[in-house]
């Protein structure tokens, strides 16, 4: 190894590295394991391994060589960390070595002939630069690239640009240059420059107009947005790639500094609707275009109702957004899927259209889009394009949550309904679909009211569809429906159609087609839940099936039937309660042990469908599920326990899991970050299930608290997943009131006395009021406060410690508190904008920042109870 160690590294012959480099790209793992093995031997050599690795860049005649050492040696100068501090190796290298790196990777940009090379050479350049710009600097890089702009070479002047561009956050030190930063930035997008220079030019703009402070300065780049608009103009018509860069980084403009654009608002907006609207470029182009106005519009901070000022680019863009879900076929395939979400036969510009009127409506408010759809969606309802008809309901059911408020106080629940249910005999298939759809789309975002006033054409419209056999998905779809309606229907309207509703459903539990079957579970789950005990006449005729069900869905196709029978089966047991279900009850909670002891496989939905029937089973028949506890809490304890499977990549590193639906990737800086979604939704189900079982068993689960208090406390820190760290909050009191309960009834062991519970009040109180200061949501702020207000109730006997822990915690209190009142001052500043309101601030500006006012009201006032 030392032998070998010593030939790698000696720079006088730069061969044997350059080997070791070729073997780091082979796809034989076998080649390249040890190969980073020797590798990571030689970057405990600083100085030797990276003096090889600007050699090899700069001498090989291997392509594939030279883009490894500029992948590796940005890695390894910039990011690997090299000590506790954080510090990477560049500070540690001696500084002849670092004078020759730096002079080297100069050189390269001059003289790489690859141009993918020579922007790994500029990020590791740029990176370099803002380790040392605020001690040793580097004198020489600015007259370097202010003499690669003045350069005949096209690759030379985009060099240089993409360097300036990534050093804008240093604007301080570059204050001297705008003036000259502010003119290369303009000759460089004039029209006759080739179009990577001018991209990069534009990109490098948009940096510094959002690094830049002071506002008289980045005013100084507004006349620069017309030679931007031109670039991207020119760009769509020679290399869509190119012009979509431009777009991302218009995209980040309209997010972070939408102000800047007021001056020149009509002519972007111009150019962008028009890319929208435009079918001669690319569906991402597009996107890209819509995706910047939607920023724009919903940059409701920075911004307030600038677009509504606009009323003519939104009809625009609205009506671009309904063009878009034109982008769909007839597949044959939707109509025989297994899964009522796959959506086969609709392309990429359905999908933008759909989340984008969804989120223009709730940007611009009823008032602006309510008109619009007036004028247009009735146009759609009526084409003899099938296309235009699920155009249509799709578009009402995307803006009817953004509308809420007004079609409510407009009395416009009967009219909409009317759309809806005219569609629902539609003579093609899709469109019946698309119907439902909205009617159960409408009946979450507008209900009650909607159930109240429409239930008697509602109901007997989607018992209609539900008799459709000859097309299950729609069919489906109408048990789906029956699911939204009964979220928030009263019961006693709900009772007046059970007896169609229970029949139809199981009428549709035998029909064999599993989709069918698993609608018709879910909605009958959801009829249960909301009929509470009167269901219980019905519990004769559909308990049997259920169970029927769950014995008898083994095969691997029947997961989600049997997942969905032990939702379904829990949910009628919690409606009827625990006399009734009881007997049922042991043979199921049997059946579901049993269960719980095979192999399941990763993706196999039993395990959260299970952890949460266990829950209701509990909620059901309170003590009596004690004698359970032993074999549901080992799993239940694992699940919570699952640790956060998370990747972190360079972004010009290939990601397997980009495609993957269980994994979510966010780019953050120069990482790429994937967090598998799956693990992170069974950890958080089976935290709100602890909760659940503290919450319902008391003194009960005292055999458990100790561990599970162990378990929630970190978890307050949480940040990763919202709901993990909610769960935490809202179980941690109720397992102090279970561990003080069972030491009051003698039910603990005797080391388990006062000073147990008191150790366990200390150690919950320490990290919540760390946590509260530190928690980004303002509601989970909310539950907090109401947490350690429900301690103090449980436990206040428990409150007094020793001084020094005493004034740890009334410490961690006070800046709760000063943070809480912070907040406070916002709103009183919000106040004062609405008193001296912006250029762009309206009525319904006002009201949307009135409704998220009240959630920060809210907050304080847990402060002062």
């Amino acid at each position: 190894m030392a032998d070998q160690l010593a030939v790698l590294l000696d720079v006088s012959n730069p061969a044997a590295f350059e080997g070791l480099m070729r073997t780091l790209t082979s796809h034989d793992n076998a080649v390249r394991d040890p190969g980073e093995a020797m590798f990571n031997e030689c970057k405990k050599q600083p100085d030797q391994c990276t003096t090889q690795l600007i050699q090899v860049l700069r001498s090989s005649q291997h392509e594939d060589a030279r883009v490894m050492c500029a992948v590796l040696l940005r890695k390894v100068l910039t990011k690997d960390v090299h000590d506790d501090e954080g510090n990477t190796i560049w500070q540690f290298l001696r500084p002849e070595t670092q004078a020759g790196i730096k002079g080297e990777l100069l050189k390269s940009l001059l003289e790489e002939p690859s141009r993918s090379i020579s922007k790994k050479v500029c990020d590791t350049i740029s990176e370099i630069a803002a380790i040392i710009y605020d001690t040793t600097g580097w004198p020489e890089l600015l007259p370097f690239m202010f003499q690669c702009i003045q350069s005949q070479e096209a690759r030379h002047k985009e060099s240089a640009l993409l360097i300036f561009a990534q050093l804008a956050h240093c604007a301080p030190h570059l204050q001297p240059y705008l003036g000259t930063l502010h003119d290369v930035l303009g000759s460089s997008m004039q029209p006759t420059v080739v179009f990577d220079v001018k991209i990069a030019a534009l990109k490098a703009t948009i940096n510094f107009i959002l690094s830049i402070e002071n506002q008289t300065d980045i005013d100084r780049f507004q006349d620069l947005v017309p030679l931007m608009l031109q670039t991207l103009g020119a760009a769509l018509e020679e290399d869509e790639i190119l012009a979509r860069e431009a777009l991302e980084a218009l995209i980040e403009l309209a997010e972070n500094n939408p102000r800047f654009l007021r001056a020149q608002l009509a002519a972007v907006l111009t150019v962008m609707i028009t890319i929208a609207e435009s079918d001669k470029l690319e569906d991402s182009s597009r996107n890209y275009a819509v995706e910047f106005l939607l920023t724009l519009a919903q940059a409701r901070e920075k911004a307030p109702g600038m677009l509504r000022k606009a009323p003519q680019f939104v009809q625009r863009l609205f009506q671009a957004l309904l063009m878009f879900l034109l982008d769909i076929e007839d597949d044959a395939a939707w109509h025989t899927v297994e899964n009522d979400e796959d959506e086969e036969g609709m392309g990429e510009r359905y999908d933008v259209g759909q989340e984008g009127l969804d989120r223009l409506a709730i940007a611009m408010g009823g008032k602006t889009i309510l008109p619009l759809a007036g004028q247009l969606l009735p146009q759609c309802l009526a084409s003899d394009d099938w296309k235009m008809r699920h155009a249509g309901l799709i578009a009402l059911s995307q803006i009817a949550e953004g509308c809420a408020k007004l079609i409510e106080e407009q009395k416009m629940l009967g009219p909409i309904s009317d759309m809806c249910l005219a569609k629902v005999t539609d003579p093609h298939p899709r469109v019946r679909w698309a119907a439902v759809h909205a009617i159960g789309q409408m009946c979450t975002d507008l209900g009650p009211a909607l159930q109240k006033e429409q239930h008697a054409r509602i109901l007997p419209a989607i018992l209609q569809v539900m008799e459709d056999h000859a097309n299950p998905r729609v069919q489906a779809h109408g048990s789906a429906a029956v699911v939204n309606f009964s979220e928030s229907c009263p019961k006693e309207m709900m009772m007046l159609y059970c007896d169609a509703l229970i029949t139809k459903l199981i009428e549709l539990l035998q029909s064999g087609k599993k989709l069918v079957m698993e609608g018709a579970l879910t909605a009958l789950a959801s009829v249960a839940d909301c009929a509470q005990s009167e269901f219980i006449k019905y519990y004769d005729t559909v308990m049997p099936y259920l169970k029927n069900i769950l014995m008898t869905a083994t095969e691997k196709q029947h997961r989600m039937l049997r997942a969905k029978s032990m939702e379904c089966i829990s949910l009628v047991g919690m409606a009827v309660g625990k006399d009734r279900f009881y007997n049922d009850a042991v043979e199921v909670m049997d059946l579901l042990m049993r269960l719980q002891q095979t192999e399941m496989e990763d993706d196999d939905p039993t395990v959260s469908y299970m952890l949460q029937a266990w829950a209701r089973l509990c909620k059901c028949l309170k003590s009596a599920f004690l004698p359970y506890l032993p074999q549901v809490m080992p799993p239940l304890l694992k699940s919570a326990q699952l640790k956060t499977d998370v990747t972190v990549r360079d972004v010009d590193e290939v990601d397997e899991n980009e495609d993957d639906e269980d994994w979510e990737t966010i780019e953050l800086g120069d990482k790429r970050i994937s967090i598998r979604t799956s693990v992170l939704e069974e950890k958080a189900t089976a935290c709100n299930m602890l909760f659940c079982y503290a919450d319902e068993l008391k003194e009960g689960f005292y055999p458990y608290v100790e561990e599970v208090v162990q378990l929630m406390v970190p978890l307050l820190k949480f940040y990763v997943h919202e709901d993990v760290r909610n769960a935490a909050v809202t179980a941690l009191p109720e397992l102090l009131n279970d561990a003080k309960l069972a030491l009051e009834k003698g039910m603990c062991a005797p080391h388990h006395d006062a000073n147990w519970l008191k150790a366990m009040m200390d150690f919950i109180l320490v990290d919540l009021c760390e946590a509260v200061v530190k928690e980004p949501e303002v509601e989970i702020v909310s539950n907090m406060l109401e947490a350690l207000h429900e301690l103090i109730d449980y436990g206040g006997e428990l409150l007094p410690m020793d001084p020094a822990k005493m004034a740890q915690q009334l410490t961690g209190v006070a800046e709760m508190f000063k943070e809480i009142l912070i907040l406070k001052k916002s709103v009183q500043r919000m106040e004062e904008r609405q008193a001296r309101p912006q250029e762009d601030f309206d009525e319904e500006e006002l009201e949307a920042l009135n409704e998220e006012n009240e959630q920060e009201t809210d907050v304080y006032d847990q402060v002062r109870a």
